[in-house]
């Protein structure tokens, strides 16, 4: 009797050491500014809420921002792991102005309805495909950036969803490869106005979802690596401190893997480009009455693991 429930346990003993090692591993890779500081360099938050190894400062050769490193693959993430085993110097939090993780990405590729529990909330059918929109990358701003409100707009509604970002460049990607092509995970806050996406311009979702500053992201690029499982975190949105949207990632129709085959088989992937995964129930409009942003409003989008970012509406 005591054989197999040895074998069990070190069985058991040899997974978590496993999967310690993974989270080890993981990096929270991050762009940011200082005013010391010429552009964007790229860094390393030593934790969440942590602060910031300047990895450009540990190799002067690395580039400056995310989408080129990605391009390098392994050959820049080595050197990144090394700089966070090295034990650099750390720069204060309160130094630095942390902007998106990535910028200026190839295309960001947006998810509709893809919570079961969002779309029980609107008492609609569950999609049997991904429905896919975008937004432009214009609208992307750093994780403490300001919401700016358009004057086109009076229904912009907030969304926290989880983001993934393509390291691998790749078309018709299989399912059981797509984890090969995934760099990392962040929050996202997909800001939307929903006079115009569900009244004007053709009921076209797109006009009403990519107004300047209307993508926050951050705080860091998680690598997958130190996700146990990106399909099963506790994701929530606040409004003025008031919890407006709580629910998990488990609730996704489809998964990480699932839309990077599925958006593959249309266009090539590049290292950079953003997928955002869709919003769990909670969202302004479905609210009786709806409720909408207004200026001097907060938003927090955080995600088990990933981090907090905070937009203070203008």
């Amino acid at each position: 009797m005591l054989v197999p429930v040895s074998r069990t346990l070190f069985t058991a003993l040899l997974q978590n050491h496993k999967v310690l090692y993974q989270i080890s591993r993981g990096m929270r890779l991050v762009q940011f500014q200082t005013p010391h500081l010429k552009g964007p360099h790229l860094g390393l938050e030593e934790k969440d809420g942590g602060g910031v190894i300047d990895l450009n400062a540990f190799d002067p050769s690395l580039p400056k921002t995310m989408r080129e490193f990605l391009e390098q693959g392994e050959t820049t993430l080595s050197v990144a792991k090394r700089a966070l085993e090295s034990k650099q110097p750390v720069l204060k939090r309160s130094e630095v102005t942390f902007l998106a993780p990535i910028t200026q990405p190839d295309k960001v590729v947006c998810v509709g309805m893809n919570y079961v529990d969002h779309c029980k909330e609107q008492n609609v059918p569950v999609p049997t495909e991904p429905i896919i929109f975008s937004k432009f990358s214009s609208s992307i701003v750093g994780p403490y950036d300001d919401v700016v409100l358009p004057p086109e707009s009076k229904e912009v509604d907030w969304e926290v969803e989880l983001a993934f970002v393509i390291g691998k460049k790749g078309k018709h990607i299989k399912a059981t490869d797509a984890m090969a092509h995934v760099a990392g995970f962040t929050v996202a806050h997909d800001v939307s106005a929903r006079d115009w996406q569900m009244r004007r311009n053709g009921k076209q979702w797109l006009l009403g979802k990519t107004f300047d500053t209307f993508c926050p992201l951050g705080p860091a690029l998680v690598t997958k690596d130190c996700v146990a499982d990106p399909h099963n975190l506790k994701i929530c949105c606040r409004v003025n401190g008031e919890v407006v949207q709580s629910s998990s990632t488990n609730q996704m129709v489809f998964k990480t893997e699932d839309l990077i085959a599925w958006v593959s088989q249309f266009v090539t992937l590049y290292p950079g480009d953003v997928f955002l995964t869709g919003t769990p129930p909670g969202v302004g409009v479905f609210r009786k009455p709806p409720v909408f942003l207004k200026k001097g409003d907060e938003v927090q989008c955080e995600i088990e693991g990933l981090g907090t970012i905070i937009n203070r509406v203008v």
